[in-house]
């Protein structure tokens, strides 16, 4: 007599809604990139998408419990679905932990942010009002995010600043060179992050009576949370400004000083008439 081996209904399930959960991460991510989708539609489609590959994840540990007693055909299905669903969350667990590790905000500045304006662009436009912290949150969380002094002229301060954010592959939309009457050079450029939110860094390079300063600012334009990008990209620019302007200085220590006039010729001599 032939023995009858089913194969479990909820390991099938569980490969199913597996396969269902990936495209379902990864298409949303591209579309916010490419701008086929805006920010609230894919915030709701990240949420769907979560309870999608939990559920994988869920109904493949329970037929790989189911299978243990049942003695049922269906351990590869199970385990692709527990599989796929794992993957499918490790994105959510890796934002989670930034949004556990981080307060919830949205713009960083080392000054008032009125000083350091945003481009006034249709999505800017839209923006939500910004979650801010305080100074002393600020402080403790995102040391490194302060005003930094230099020794420097400000129009060779520029220049590093302005290679720098090159150098970081940022969209640079304004570039406004220091003017001769002591008006600010300002950057403004656009970043996008991994899962699309648009992101403004702006920075002003200002003389100072002894050299030039730099300020910056980072503002999410549309994410309901930053993780922590905005006040890392500012301490981490920094840290690298203060490493660029050390080696300047250090390999040029003769920068900040007036180039030596060059001498004079001397009048020719004029002979008087004999007489």
């Amino acid at each position: 007599m032939r023995i009858l081996i089913r194969t479990s209904k909820t390991a099938i399930w569980a490969r199913r809604i597996g396969r269902i959960a990936i495209p379902l991460v990864i298409l949303p991510v591209g579309m916010h990139h490419l701008g086929l989708i805006d920010s609230p539609s894919f915030f709701t489609v990240a949420i769907l998408a979560l309870i999608v590959s939990a559920l994988a994840a869920l109904v493949g540990l329970l037929a790989l419990i189911r299978l243990w007693f049942s003695g049922d055909q269906g351990w590869g299905k199970a385990l692709s679905g527990l599989f796929l669903g794992l993957i499918c969350l490790a994105p959510f667990a890796y934002y989670g932990y930034y949004a556990w590790r981080y307060p919830p905000v949205t713009d960083i500045a080392t000054v008032p942010r009125g000083e350091l304006p945003l481009l006034f662009l249709p999505d800017t436009a839209k923006m939500p009002p910004p979650k801010l912290i305080t100074p002393d949150e600020q402080t403790r969380i995102f040391p490194n995010a302060t005003t930094r002094t230099y020794p420097l002229d400000v129009v060779s301060l520029f220049g590093v600043v302005e290679r720098l954010a090159q150098n970081e592959g940022w969209d640079i939309r304004l570039t406004r060179a220091p003017g001769l009457d002591g008006t600010p050079g300002r950057i403004n450029a656009r970043i996008a992050t991994i899962p699309g939110w648009r992101e403004e860094a702006v920075l002003r390079i200002a003389p100072t009576p002894t050299g030039a300063k730099v300020d910056m600012r980072s503002a999410s334009i549309n994410a309901p949370h930053d993780f922590g990008s905005n006040g890392t990209r500012i301490e981490r620019f920094m840290v690298t400004l203060d490493n660029e302007v050390t080696t300047l200085l250090r390999d040029n220590p003769n920068v900040n000083q007036p180039s030596p006039a060059e001498d004079d010729e001397p009048a020719p001599t004029v002979e008087g008439e004999e007489g």
